[in-house]
């Protein structure tokens, strides 16, 4: 399919876990929709999961904002000072981090979590140290 071709129809994109990143220890991203997969100029969208019992680092998205649908498990996402405020969501629930927030997300249970993850304008990750 040619570059033109790409954005004059809509077309599906099959996900492909071998493509899949690990920007953050304990969560995988698989891409969907990306300035690679279709040339999107302005939107990165994938399926990502976070390992059972499992914590990842402080980061933040630099300029991207990130909306996120939980479709199974739960996730912690921890901000604020020291990260010592945090919310949780579960199935059905969206999450929106603002560009620039200092975050960190953990999955403290036994079961999967998997989630449709989208932000724009890329799929930034600034890893903070740990």
């Amino acid at each position: 399919m040619t570059d033109r071709e790409q954005m004059t129809k809509p077309y599906i994109v099959r996900a492909t876990p071998s493509e899949s990143t690990l920007q953050t220890r304990g969560m995988e991203r698989i891409p969907g929709v990306t300035s690679d997969t279709v040339g999107a100029s302005k939107l990165w969208m994938g399926y990502v999961t976070a390992a059972p019992n499992d914590r990842g680092p402080a980061h933040h998205h630099g300029e991207a904002e990130t909306g996120v649908y939980v479709l199974k498990g739960r996730l912690r996402v921890y901000f604020g000072e020291d990260f010592k405020e945090f919310i949780e969501a579960g199935p059905g629930d969206f999450i929106w981090v603002p560009p620039h927030v200092h975050h960190i997300e953990e999955n403290p249970y036994d079961e999967l979590y998997e989630a449709v993850l989208v932000r724009s304008p890329d799929n930034i990750v600034v890893n903070l140290g740990e």
